[in-house]
């Protein structure tokens, strides 16, 4: 394995999941608790706009990761959560088809209490962005 490829696996975030919100597959990142309550205690009862950015890294081998940032519009808040496409593409998936993403803590049953859900702006750019990534799972000798 190639320095470059441990270093991206040791960063990928840990809390990354989906849960049924209204018979939907919803994608789920799952942040620490206190760095939760932080964020929302800095944008409750404001109206924001968060730009959600999906930044794709591969290396032609299979090897897909996405970095998944989100820019608060207030709050001065910028989170960047690193995945493996290869082991989390049903996050990319439902990502894609509902356009949703959800923030919850560790202690929250998704779907039902303390999920902050972000509607995605711009829901062509997450399919482009599954295609895009599809594509990069298969190595280039496999195409």
């Amino acid at each position: 394995m190639s320095d470059e490829l441990e270093k991206l696996l040791n960063q990928v975030h840990d809390g990354i999941t989906t849960f049924d919100f209204d018979g939907n597959t919803t994608p789920c990142i799952i942040i620490e608790e206190k760095k939760y309550d932080e964020m929302l205690s800095k944008v409750a009862g404001t109206s924001l706009s968060i730009n959600t950015d999906l930044n794709i890294l591969q290396d032609g081998l299979g090897n897909v990761f996405v970095e998944v940032a989100l820019i608060f519009s207030r709050g001065n808040i910028i989170e960047k959560f690193l995945v493996n496409a290869k082991t989390d593409l049903v996050f990319f998936e439902s990502l894609a088809k509902t356009s949703m993403l959800a923030l919850s803590s560790p202690h929250s049953q998704y779907g039902k209490e303390n999920v902050f859900m972000i509607q995605l702006p711009r829901p062509e750019k997450a399919q482009d962005a599954l295609e895009i990534i599809r594509n990069a799972l298969l190595p280039k000798n496999q195409k």
